[in-house]
């Protein structure tokens, strides 16, 4: 076509395709606004809802409490801790000395407390050689009050006064003399008597004995059945509830190196 009409026609064209892209344009961007608000009504939605607090589920940390309990002390259950008798605790070194610890509770109150050494080697099975058991360093402490001492060195039998009458009593202290080490002296071999220093205070009291390390057999000379070594090495004690005044042990040892 030509003429005026056609160059008007021609000139429309373009602008009439114009209008229509601006169109499409136009609904483009209204989509991606209507796309946008869904998308934040969606986001708050979700927002609201985690924002409501939700019970816990059942299960094994619903029964635990919010905070941490207090600890209680806890206390060996046996003679000397819960009930009436001693707990003699032996741990042992290289020179065949003892760092001892004896826990004592009595089924009544005392303020005398007698105090006995073991008995020399000389008829000691496993011994058989004279040995002379001192103590040094003693401290003691009766119902929770330290008792002064004015000789904390004890050579034999003796009686210690108390400055309360008391049914529990603690006593540390290093045993010394009463070991016969095996020859050569390279060897860690040993033999020595222990007994509680307490074991006059009451002959019938039960006592448990323990040694920290390195034991290889027990025997009991004052009971009848004087083998009182329980269970295998490396994993052997002592017979429990032993009566005090039976109580001496003569230990095989393997000592620290």
């Amino acid at each position: 076509m030509s003429g005026p009409g056609s160059r008007l026609l021609h000139g429309f064209l373009p602008e009439r395709t114009s209008g229509v892209e601006e169109t499409g344009r136009t609904g483009v961007r209204i989509l991606a606004a209507v796309a946008l608000v869904l998308g934040y009504s969606a986001t708050v939605a979700c927002s609201s809802i985690a924002a409501i607090p939700v019970a816990p589920s059942p299960g094994l940390n619903s029964a635990r409490p919010s905070g941490s309990a207090p600890t209680a002390r806890q206390t060996t259950p046996g003679p000397g801790e819960t009930v009436p008798g001693i707990q003699l605790i032996a741990v042992p070194h290289r020179d065949g000395s003892f760092d001892m610890t004896e826990n004592v509770m009595l089924p009544e109150a005392t303020d005398i407390l007698p105090l006995q050494l073991p008995s020399s080697g000389d008829h000691l099975p496993g011994m058989m050689a004279r040995t002379t058991p001192r103590v040094t360093n003693l401290k003691v402490i009766a119902d929770d009050q330290t008792v002064p001492i004015e000789n904390t060195t004890v050579t034999a039998a003796d009686d210690l006064p108390l400055t309360v009458s008391a049914t529990r009593i603690r006593l540390t202290y290093t045993l010394s003399g009463s070991a016969v080490l095996a020859s050569p002296s390279t060897s860690t071999r040993a033999g020595a008597a222990i007994r509680p220093l307490t074991s006059a205070a009451g002959g019938t009291l039960p006592t448990d004995v323990t040694v920290t390390s390195g034991l290889l057999n027990a025997i009991c000379p004052l009971l009848t059945e004087t083998r009182c070594a329980v269970g295998d090495p490396p994993i052997l004690g002592i017979q429990p509830g032993i009566p005090a005044s039976k109580a001496l042990v003569v230990l095989q040892l393997d000592l620290p190196r």
